[in-house]
C-alpha cells in the first residue's frame, strides 16, 4: 500500500457497466469493492473485471462486499466478512456468515471480519429493505460508538460505517471522530460522499478507507479528482488485512492524548504493552497535578510497574504520541524498556536533540506511526491557545 489514506471504488454486479469503468492504469482507486444488497453474477463479474485490470501496476485488490452468502466467489482477492451489527436480524448477524463460512475457509482467500453499521443517511436503502432492519440515528452518537466498541471487543478487525447507497447525508465527521477515538481497528466509511472535500473531511475525522459507488456511476469522469485528493491525504499505511499492531496501540495512545486535551492539558498520551497486553496507560497531567514531571510516559511507566509489581520493564514496548523529552527518555532508560514507538517528532524538546543515548543500549526505536494525527492534535491545541 502507498503511504496514505485509501480510496475504494464500489461496483455492484447488477448495475455496473465495465465498458465505462472510470479507471486506467494511471488513475485508479486503492481497492475495488464488489457487491450489492440484491444479487448479480459475482463470479462472472469479478472474472471480467480482473481481465480488464490484470496488467495495471500496482495491481488493484478486488474485495468482496457481499450482501449475502450467495455473492461469495473465490475469484476475488479478499472478502469483507460482514456482520450487520446495527440491526437485530440474526440472519445477517450470523446465519449468512455460517452459510458462507466453509466456502471462504476452503478458498483460503484473505478475509476481513467486519462490523457493518448502517447510519441513517436520509433515504431508505436496499440494505434496510432486504434485511428488515433500521439504521442507527446519527444523533445518537453514544449508541453508535458503543456498537463500534462492541464490534472491536468481538474481534472485528474493521468497522464499516455506511450511510447507504444514494444517501442524502454522509456519515458526519463528528461520528467518525468519536468512533476513531474509541476504537483502533481499520475504519471504513461510505455512502453519500460526492466531493473530494467530503472525502477529505472523512479522512481528517479518522476514516482509513472511504468507499464511493453511486457517485462514480453517474459521474465516472470525477474519479481522477478523488484519486488526486486522496493522494494528498498523508497518513500511515492503510491495510485492509487489519491495522498494524503499532497503529493499533498508537491509536490507544491517541485516545489517552484526547483525555489530556479534554482536561486542557497538552495532548500527549502513552500506553505500555507487554506480551500483547496493555500494562500501563497515561496522559499528560502536569496542570492537573501541578507537577512538571507528570508527563504521559511517567504516568504510564508508574502504572506498568504497579501492574507487574517491579520497576524494570525489559519485555515492554512503550507507545507515545510525541517524541519523549529528555526527562521521559531517562525514565524509559532506567525502566529498561526494550522498544519505544512514537508518533510525531519534537525537534525542539525531544530526546534525540539533547540526549540521543538516554534509552537502554539495547532498546530499539520506531518513529512516525500515525505521525500526522499525533502532530495535528498538538498543533490544534497550541493554535487554540494563541487565538
Amino acid at each position: 500500500m502507498t503511504n496514505r489514506k485509501a480510496l475504494a471504488l464500489l461496483l455492484d454486479p447488477e448495475k455496473a457497466d465495465l465498458n465505462v469503468l472510470p479507471i486506467t492504469s494511471e488513475v485508479h482507486p486503492d481497492y475495488i469493492f464488489v457487491g450489492g444488497s440484491t444479487g448479480g453474477d459475482t463470479t462472472a463479474f469479478v472474472r471480467a473485471l480482473k481481465s480488464q485490470i490484470t496488467n495495471y501496476k500496482p495491481q488493484i485488490p478486488i474485495v468482496l462486499f457481499p450482501g449475502n452468502s450467495s455473492q461469495f466467489t473465490p475469484e476475488a482477492d479478499a472478502v469483507l466478512f460482514l456482520s450487520l451489527l446495527s440491526g437485530n436480524n440474526p440472519e445477517y448477524l450470523v446465519s449468512q456468515q455460517i452459510k458462507s463460512a466453509r466456502a471462504i475457509y476452503d478458498s483460503q482467500i484473505d478475509f476481513v471480519p467486519t462490523a457493518y453499521i448502517l447510519i441513517d443517511g436520509g433515504v431508505e436503502t436496499s440494505t434496510m429493505r432486504v434485511t428488515g432492519t433500521k439504521p442507527l440515528d446519527p444523533k445518537d452518537i453514544d449508541l453508535i460508538v458503543d456498537t463500534c466498541i462492541a464490534a472491536e471487543l468481538m474481534g472485528k478487525t474493521a468497522i464499516y460505517l455506511e450511510a447507504g447507497s444514494g444517501a442524502l447525508n454522509p456519515v458526519s465527521p463528528e461520528i467518525i471522530k468519536s468512533v476513531r477515538e474509541h476504537t483502533s481497528v481499520t475504519l471504513i466509511v461510505g455512502g453519500g460522499i460526492r466531493t473530494p472535500e467530503a472525502m477529505n473531511a472523512a479522512y481528517t475525522a479518522g476514516a482509513d478507507i472511504v468507499v464511493i459507488g453511486n457517485h462514480f456511476e453517474s459521474h465516472p469522469e470525477s474519479l481522477a479528482d478523488f484519486v488526486r485528493a486522496s493522494s494528498t491525504s498523508l497518513s500511515s499505511s492503510t491495510s485492509l488485512t487489519g491495522s498494524s499492531t503499532d497503529e493499533k496501540y498508537m491509536r490507544l495512545a491517541l485516545a489517552e492524548a484526547q483525555k489530556a486535551l479534554a482536561a486542557d492539558e497538552i495532548p500527549v498520551g502513552c500506553v505500555i504493552v507487554s506480551q500483547g497486553q496493555i500494562i500501563g496507560r497515561g496522559h499528560n497531567l502536569t496542570e492537573t497535578l501541578s507537577d512538571v514531571t507528570a508527563h504521559a510516559e511517567i504516568q504510564a511507566i508508574t502504572a506498568a510497574a504497579q501492574t507487574l509489581g517491579g520497576k524494570y520493564l525489559p519485555d515492554a514496548t512503550l507507545y507515545v504520541t510525541v517524541e519523549p523529552c529528555v526527562m521521559c527518555a531517562g525514565a524509559i532508560g532506567w525502566a529498561q524498556i526494550s522498544r519505544i514507538v512514537y508518533g510525531a517528532p519534537d525537534p525542539k524538546r525531544g530526546y534525540a536533540t539533547y540526549s540521543p543515548r538516554a534509552f537502554h543500549p539495547k532498546a530499539t526505536v520506531t518513529s512516525g506511526i500515525l505521525e500526522s494525527e499525533c502532530r495535528a492534535l498538538i498543533q490544534e491545541f497550541f493554535k487554540s491557545k494563541r487565538s
